[in-house]
């Protein structure tokens, strides 16, 4: 499915606010029920009950998420959502260190206008620089 900039725009801060709500179904909402999310090439969560997982993690170890939409560009048949991430790691054995990481999701659209396919990326060293730890959330 095609979607014109200003619905892409809208999906986006939406999914945005998905991100900030605190319950990790709501992301798992915007993908299609076979869709996937891959973070930094790791292991694809597939489906809407491991999306919610991976974003649970993140929502985990980040009780105070705010996930912030910098920008949302087309490029051919996928979109490049790209987020910042600000949080402080309180969760469960956290670090206690903010962390202010930005990164990209690119998007392939499904025919029910959801995400059939999400690849995200950021950079994993400044994110364990910040937390002051070598392990990193996938």
């Amino acid at each position: 499915m095609t979607l014109d900039l200003e619905q892409l725009r809208d999906f986006a801060r939406r999914y945005t606010a998905a991100w900030c709500s605190q319950d990790p179904s709501n992301v798992a909402d915007f993908f299609s029920p076979d869709g996937s999310l891959t973070i930094n090439d790791g292991t694809p969560s597939v489906g809407r009950t491991a999306i919610t997982e991976a974003a649970r993690s993140f929502m985990t170890a980040f009780p105070d998420l705010q996930v912030l939409m910098d920008d949302i560009l087309k490029h051919e048949d996928r979109a490049r959502y790209h987020w910042t991430l600000v949080g402080t790691n309180t969760g469960p054995g956290g670090s206690g260190k903010s962390v202010r990481l930005s990164g990209f999701e690119e998007w392939q659209i499904g025919a029910d206008g959801l995400i059939a396919k999400s690849q995200g990326h950021f950079d994993s060293a400044d994110y364990n620089r910040q937390l002051g730890t070598n392990e990193s959330l996938r």
